[in-house]
């Protein structure tokens, strides 16, 4: 009876000090997200009394083009997409003057092939093999592509007005190359939105990808924007004015990809910003209330492939980033770090708020089949938890209202679910961080930890 009443204690005991622990964190970025809404209101009332609108594709102007648009496309294992992706965006660019290169290895010939076919059609397309066998990294293949463009430049006397970044599985906008013309003359760099595709065959795993992607390219780089602070890439849809990448390529070597990176994108980013260099979120309207001009894919449909693509995102720029870029800059900008670094923060405040909850289920059961009465909660515990619940539905309410914006009504109701498939999505994604970046720690080299792609069999209805 005696060890009975000791363990019901303990689970008491833990499930008090866990719910504790994981409502004060829970509390922590509670205010830390709120405040990003604060200032994104505070933005919005701003741009509403200074009559400032989005502004609509047609009424873009751009000047005389200084030279083709190259287009870079790494490919390491993309044989069932890559001919796919090349032939529409061949297709739906509305540019008159553009190149596609595409990066590919020696070892892999399948993927060699069915760029070869492509650009034996339409010589806007460059297939570009490099000298090592893959994978090596990103990074590394894209260097690859940066010295075959060198070539053509030097051969043609002719330079390349700007690099823009592009992945195997993109379903390109028609209009991006008119809104990269246009802010390229004021700006070094330039980001587009990335909006998921919806996949039919995993609403909520694949369909989590849509709630994180608006929500952070409606509304969180727009306040990284609105503050001052630098904009890292997405590493699609962004390009690079070619003076900025020729500048940044010469202060790395004459490479101006860190092929050590897992997310060179997130890091190009903010080596823009550190140079000097002006970058902008264009956030453009395909026509007036329509929506934005923006990037479209497919992402990992299945548990396992979320999960492992999260992982090099969270060991690059969480784990491995913090030791990369350090906390240089002023006060928003270490804020906005330290916003990206969180993510490997928050996942053991989740594992104990799970404990906790397993816990209590436990404490109550035990209480129910001992006939006592289950532990009071504090009144100073309630509060925290009442307070937790109002900015929890705060947070759902406002991720539904951005996700209704650009996918409607079903999505945004999908997307109360699927911050819980998010969650355990990060869990095991930090398990694989957390050895991929011990493994780098331990000398390893960092690989081209890719997922299986997909490409829309009909591009036009998945745009629309």
């Amino acid at each position: 009876m005696q060890d009975g009443g000791f363990l019901i204690v303990a689970v008491d005991a833990i499930a008090r000090e866990a719910t504790l622990f994981a409502a004060l964190w829970f509390l922590v970025g509670g205010i830390d997200d709120l405040a990003i809404d604060l200032v994104y209101l505070a933005r919005c009332v701003r741009m509403r009394l200074s009559g400032r609108r989005a502004p609509v594709l047609d009424s873009l102007t751009s000047e005389e083009s200084e030279g083709p648009l190259a287009i870079f496309v790494a490919a390491w294992d993309e044989s069932a997409v890559i001919g796919a992706m090349l032939r529409a965006a061949l297709t739906r660019f509305d540019h008159p003057d553009y190149r596609i290169y595409v990066g590919t290895y020696p070892n892999d010939l399948a993927t060699v092939r069915a760029v070869a076919d492509v650009a034996a059609q339409d010589r806007r397309v460059r297939l570009v093999i490099g000298g090592a066998d893959g994978p090596t990294t990103k990074a590394d293949c894209l260097n690859a592509v940066w010295r075959a463009l060198l070539r053509d430049e030097a051969a043609e006397g002719m330079p390349t007005r700007a690099v823009i970044l592009h992945d195997a599985e993109d379903l390109v906008h028609p209009g991006e190359l008119r809104v990269f013309d246009h802010y390229l003359a004021d700006h070094h760099a330039v980001q587009l939105p990335v909006l998921p595709l919806r996949h039919r065959k995993s609403p909520m795993v694949s369909g989590h990808y849509i709630d994180e992607f608006t929500e952070s390219h409606g509304k969180q780089i727009v306040v990284r924007q609105f503050l001052g602070a630098a904009l890292p890439f997405a590493g699609v849809g962004c390009a690079i004015r070619r003076d900025m990448i020729g500048r940044i390529a010469a202060s790395r070597g004459g490479a101006p990809f860190d092929a050590t990176s897992l997310t060179e994108d997130y890091e190009l980013g903010l080596t823009v910003a550190e140079m000097g260099g002006r970058s902008v979120l264009a956030r453009v309207s395909e026509c007036s209330g329509g929506p934005p001009v923006a990037v479209r894919a497919y992402f990992p449909a299945s548990f396992k492939a979320a999960a492992r693509q999260k992982a090099r995102w969270m060991t690059g720029i969480a784990l491995a980033g913090w030791d990369r870029v350090g906390w240089s800059g002023g006060l928003f900008e270490h804020w906005m770090r330290a916003r990206d670094r969180r993510a490997i923060l928050a996942i053991p405040v989740l594992v104990v708020a799970y404990l906790a909850l397993f816990a209590w289920v436990l404490s109550l059961a035990t209480h129910r089949l001992g006939g006592t009465a289950p532990p009071a909660i504090a009144p100073a515990l309630e509060l925290l938890l009442l307070v937790n619940c109002v900015l929890l539905a705060w947070r759902v309410a406002v991720r539904a209202w951005f996700v209704h914006r650009i996918y409607g009504r079903g999505e945004a109701l999908l997307s109360v679910p699927r911050m819980l498939v998010a969650n355990i999505v990060a869990l095991a994604a930090a398990r694989r961080a957390t050895s991929l970046y011990f493994g780098m720690l331990a000398g390893g080299a960092p690989r081209w930890d890719k997922t299986r792609h997909e490409f829309p069999d009909d591009p036009e209805g998945a745009a629309a």
